[in-house]
């Protein structure tokens, strides 16, 4: 394999190059300690230096993409990361900074249920939000002095949470250079001595050919037991069989690119998924995201921080819908037929070159982790085995295969949407690194996904092969804890007990009769069954809740009309389940509502100007349901209604005891929920009805259900 040659002898690469990530199983608990704390400092210095190229505080506000927002989140949502989890994970049970944890928890992707509009937002100084990620990485320093390290990290430990934290602002290094590379250059300091581009710009690129590849068993594993940090899509086991199948020598080069412009590329719709030409008609795309034409027709390229000569031996960097074209188009051009490869087979070629691990390592073995420079390279640069260049690192590599979990999967409880809000068909895994990726993102098992139109430092090998691909249906919802709330939602009734979300929502309509139906808001809404019903009287309901994989149902159910998901019967028996709105008399509430994320205990100003909030089963499962009630009356209209459904199950699990609402002997007195509420509450709501109870039935299999009772008060606001 041919040596990187750096250009960046500088304080980033330094920091990064090693080690390229942490072994958490074995070795001295004192010097493991010791070796994570210098990679939390690392990767934070890392960066605070990439945010160094911004040359004002301008950049920091300018809106690089319109469905993400601007610099300024992203520079404090790695650090708020921290925070949000460790206090989930109850590893520290103090706030930093309530209001940043709030403005920078959520609106990253462009979910259904980011919020991304920017006039919920007052976004801090730059100097503020500085001198908050001062605050955390002291706060994290010192945890980690103060915390015995005990071998292996599990997932429950407070290291696997540091370590999380550490890898999702890694993650970030990357994603947050991508929207750097799509601000105006004149926001940036071009000339950032450690930021600098591969030299290598006039190379003559390449030509492509096809090499085989023999048939051969692929194996996607990682267990628990695993030495390095993985996320929860990572873990399971998964074998395939992988036909023969020819691969190009080369990523494809911006010079192999351009033929496919030259030759009405982006203008024949044929070449394009019926996703893909929508794309192209929508945005009127003509050539990639960082091409930059000319007057006389010519291009140039936008690296990082500036725009330069066309480097033509340089990987063409696309969104999957343009290699897919390009794919497409090669295929008549070729009379092969040419496509992108699957997750599966893009393993076979690393199996096939023996391409070792970053365990194995001793340097990156292709343009990775900031080795060579801050920019591609040309594509024949580094040779693997076999004839093969590039089969990691350069750029990240395309594939055909939507993100799903192995079998085996399980959701980490305290990053439940990382993964599985992409299980939706719509994010094609990308494998192999970028010249920028570093720490789990340039291990074997990593898997990362966006959506199709999404540009990262993304480029394409194409395969030629027959072999049909298998493209995942993850339709039906399958996650444990989702699927028996779709059942008590829209699904069938129980030993005569009526739907509970319904039923919930229809006491609350009897109690709004003859007041104001503007906004409401259904805190735990869960599925989203009571956002729907509220809907069909209200103007606007808001349906949130503090998991995005319940939330993602009903933003399915908003835009489809309909859900799937199966059911367990026993043992390994399922049963498949379709419902839909319109059966429901539902379908004309969908316009009228909308699902985000939040966390009760601190939530966003821009919740407010309520009608009506109906509070459903969260007092008792939120760490500081006191917080919530204490301003609750700044989100309610005057005259408004406040309704809280609580079964007053407090669990030390979910909230210490110091926070329960009730359940506890007060000077030997029994101190019930109901007593607390009104005391809270009393100063500024009235109670205007006796407590109810409703029945509430889960079904956890077909012989196994879980039978709660609800009870619900009423509180109006003071006029």
């Amino acid at each position: 394999m041919q040596e990187s040659s750096s250009n960046m002898e500088n304080t980033a690469t330094k920091e990064l190059k090693t080690p390229y990530t942490i072994g958490l199983k074995e070795g001295d608990p004192e010097a493991k300690r010791t070796e994570i704390r210098r990679y939390f400092h690392e990767t934070y210095d890392a960066y605070e230096l990439l945010f160094e190229t911004l040359a004002s505080d301008e950049a920091y506000y300018r809106r690089a993409d319109p469905l993400r927002h601007p610099l300024i989140f992203y520079y404090g949502h790695t650090a708020t990361f921290f925070v949000n989890k460790l206090l989930l994970g109850k590893f520290i049970d103090q706030r930093i900074n309530p209001g940043f944890e709030s403005t920078f928890a959520i609106g990253v992707d462009e979910m259904s249920w980011d919020d991304l509009n920017e006039q919920h937002y007052e976004w801090p100084s730059v100097e503020a939000v500085k001198e908050y990620r001062d605050q955390i990485r002291m706060a994290i320093d010192d945890l980690i002095n103060e915390t015995l390290l005990t071998l292996p990290v599990e997932w429950e430990s407070l290291y696997w949470i540091i370590m999380m934290g550490i890898e999702h602002e890694r993650i970030h290094l990357e994603t947050s250079s991508v929207l750097i590379r799509q601000l105006p250059s004149e926001l940036l300091d071009s000339n950032h001595p450690d930021w600098s581009i591969s030299s290598e710009t006039n190379a003559t690129a390449p030509q492509n050919q096809l090499i085989p590849v023999p048939a051969g068993t692929v194996i996607q594993e990682k267990d628990r037991e695993d030495e390095l940090y993985g996320w929860d899509n990572e873990y399971g086991r998964h074998i395939s069989d992988v036909s023969e199948f020819k691969a190009s020598k080369h990523l494809v080069s911006n010079r192999e690119f351009l033929e496919f412009i030259k030759d009405g590329g982006y203008r024949n719709q044929s070449y394009w998924t019926a996703e893909g030409w929508q794309w192209v008609q929508y945005k009127k795309v003509t050539a990639p995201g960082f091409w930059i034409q000319q007057e006389d027709g010519s291009y140039r390229f936008r690296s990082m921080l500036t725009v330069i000569d066309m480097p033509w031996s340089w990987p063409a960097e696309t969104n999957y819908l343009e290699a897919k074209a390009f794919c497409n188009w090669k295929t008549e051009k070729m009379g092969l037929p040419i496509r992108l490869p699957s997750e599966e087979e893009w393993y076979r070629l690393l199996d096939y070159t023996q391409t070792p691990d970053v365990s194995d390592w001793e340097k990156a073995p292709g343009n990775l982790n900031l080795e060579d420079a801050a920019s591609s390279v040309p594509v024949d640069k580094y040779a693997f085995k076999q004839g093969f260049y590039d089969v990691v690192g350069n750029v990240w590599q395309h594939t055909e295969t939507p993100i799903r979990g192995l079998p085996g999967f399980q959701v980490h409880p305290l990053y439940d949407d990382f993964s599985t809000p992409t299980f939706d068909t719509k994010h094609n895994l990308i494998k192999g690194g970028s010249w920028i990726s570093t720490g789990n993102e340039i291990i074997r098992s990593a898997r990362y996904a966006f959506r199709r139109h999404f540009y990262q430092h993304a480029g394409f090998r194409y395969i030629a092969s027959t072999a049909p691909i298998e493209t995942p249906d993850d339709r039906y919802e399958i996650d444990p804890e989702v699927t028996p709330y779709c059942e008590l939602h829209y699904g069938n009734e129980y030993f005569g007990i009526e739907n509970y979300p319904e039923k919930l929502a229809q006491m609350a309509l009897n109690h709004a009769q003859g007041r104001p139906k503007g906004k409401a808001l259904n805190i735990g809404c869960k599925t989203g069954r009571s956002t729907f019903e509220l809907a069909v009287e209200y103007e606007n309901v808001t349906g949130v809740d503090f998991t995005a994989r319940m939330i993602r149902i009903g933003v399915e159910l908003k835009e489809k009309g309909y859900t799937q998901y199966t059911l367990p019967e026993e043992g390994e028996i399922v049963s498949f389940h379709q419902q839909n709105l319109q059966e429901l008399g539902l379908d004309a509430s969908r316009p009228k509502v909308e699902f985000m994320q939040a966390d009760i205990s601190n939530m966003k100003p821009l919740f407010n100007g309520y009608d009506l909030i109906l509070l459903d089963m969260m007092l008792e499962n939120t760490y500081s349901p006191r917080k919530f009630l204490d301003r609750v009356h700044e989100r309610i209209n005057p005259s408004g209604l406040l309704i809280i459904a609580s079964s007053y199950d407090w669990q030390d699990d979910r909230t210490d005891r110091e926070h329960w609402l009730g359940g506890f002997k007060i000077n030997g007195e029994n101190a019930t929920t109901l007593d607390q509420l009104s005391e809270l509450l009393g100063d500024r709501f009235t109670r205007i009805s006796e407590p109810t109870e409703i029945q509430q039935v889960i079904r956890k299999t077909n012989r196994t259900f879980e039978h709660n009772a609800i009870q619900v008060t009423v509180w109006e606001l003071d006029s």
